[in-house]
């Protein structure tokens, strides 16, 4: 009994060792830049860590497919480096003997990438699959609608324009009474003259002024 365990035990080691090896069918690299992503405060890559990533791979794949029954068993990980890079695949948990389409395996990691970074808080460019691209996060939705943004934008300019408005005719309305005063002021000045206190009216400069005296005595004397 103890010797039909220790060969199955074999048999399924030898077979996973040839489902995970570097360009395996169905395979994937990953490489991962810890100091680069936290400095001073990286983290070990140990047994542990691998753990994580294995139930994040199967996190992923559960959720991608609701029927899935991908367990942590059926991630295998192989040519773990120091650097840290490894390999890894999904086994197929009805047969445990074949692997998982490499095509549904990236489309449940992109579906779940964001996930997978924020576990191991790193990001796509720290946290690298390189067969799968890279996919783009949801943009960031200002707190503000823009709608509103541009309502605000439309009302100030209206705003400014009826003060510019206003203020303008305000400034035209005090230069044409400043224009209308001097204008009257200067009349006046033609019109009436101030000799001795006395108001006396303005002269014609074209036809000249009689003096009355001179008219009478002009009368008085006739002339030889």
């Amino acid at each position: 009994m103890l010797r039909a365990l220790l060969l199955t035990l074999s048999v399924v080691s030898i077979a996973h060792a040839e489902l995970c090896k570097p360009d395996a069918q169905n395979a994937f690299k990953v490489r991962i830049s810890i100091k680069t992503a936290l400095g001073d405060n990286a983290y070990a890559w140990d047994a542990n860590e691998e753990y994580l990533f294995k139930a994040m791979v199967a996190f992923a794949m559960r959720r991608y497919s609701s029927k899935s029954t991908t367990q942590i068993s059926n991630v295998l990980l192989c040519n773990v480096t120091d650097r840290v890079s490894f390999w890894f695949v999904v086994t197929d948990s009805s047969k445990n003997v074949t692997t998982v389409p490499g095509s549904e395996v990236e489309a449940a990691i992109r579906m779940n990438r964001n996930r997978i970074n924020n576990a191991f808080l790193l990001s796509d460019k720290t946290l690298q699959f390189l067969k799968i691209t890279s996919t783009l996060s949801p943009p960031v939705e200002p707190s503000t609608p823009v709608w509103l943004i541009v309502f605000g934008v439309v009302l100030c300019l209206i705003v400014a324009g009826i003060v510019f408005l206003i203020v303008s005719g305000i400034q035209k309305h005090k230069k044409k009474n400043k224009e209308s005063t001097e204008r009257e002021d200067l009349e006046e000045k033609v019109e009436v003259t101030l000799e001795n206190g006395i108001p006396c009216e303005a002269l014609d400069l074209k036809a000249g002024h009689i003096n009355g005296v001179f008219a009478a005595d002009d009368d008085r004397f006739t002339s030889l």
